[in-house]
């Protein structure tokens, strides 16, 4: 088994570890992104129309847009301590653009979801269906503003040229090598 990984440095495992947990991560809020708009149409198709087949449906797809948003949640907070601990020099060097970023996601998008989430799974019997309608529309339009493209989903995901001029252990490269 040595021998598969002869020739792998920490780079090529950081890589390897930020891919894995990416591949894992993005999966959870495209599928949210789409269920949670779905979940909003039928909830507005129950209030108009007051067809149970529409509550039955929403009531099932919200457990599993549940399960989608906390693996979502919980995946996202691995992803971000690995801009930290394994692309130090990366976070270092463009903290004061992708900082504000990630947090002005967290604070628009990531807190109107999570804020009616709760709402929207527990208050269909304790608060009125208009209100729970609006809790559900929130939580929808959380979503649509990550889906905007207004957040980078991988800051840095481009592969740069080969820069023969680099010397071996260096962090950046030399003065005008550009």
């Amino acid at each position: 088994m040595a021998i598969m990984f002869e020739g792998w440095d920490a780079v090529v495992f950081a890589r390897a570890q930020f891919a894995f947990t990416m591949s894992f991560h993005i999966v959870f809020p495209a599928f949210s992104i789409g269920l949670a708009s779905y979940l909003a149409v039928l909830e507005a198709l129950w209030l108009w129309t007051g067809r149970e087949v529409f509550i039955n449906l929403f009531n099932y797809w919200l457990k599993i847009f549940a399960i989608a948003f906390g693996m979502g949640v919980v995946s996202g907070i691995v992803m971000s301590y690995q801009f930290g601990t394994n692309w130090s020099v990366f976070s270092d060097k463009t903290g004061p653009v992708i900082g504000p970023l990630m947090a002005y996601e967290v604070l628009t998008a990531f807190f109107l979801e999570a804020g009616f989430l709760g709402v929207m799974l527990f208050g269909l019997e304790r608060v009125g269906h208009r209100l729970h309608f609006v809790a559900t529309l929130m939580v929808a339009t959380g979503t649509l503003i990550r889906l905007s493209g207004f957040f980078p989903p991988i800051p840095g995901c481009r592969r740069r040229p080969a820069m023969p001029s680099m010397p071996t252990g260096s962090s950046s490269p030399p003065i005008g090598s550009r």
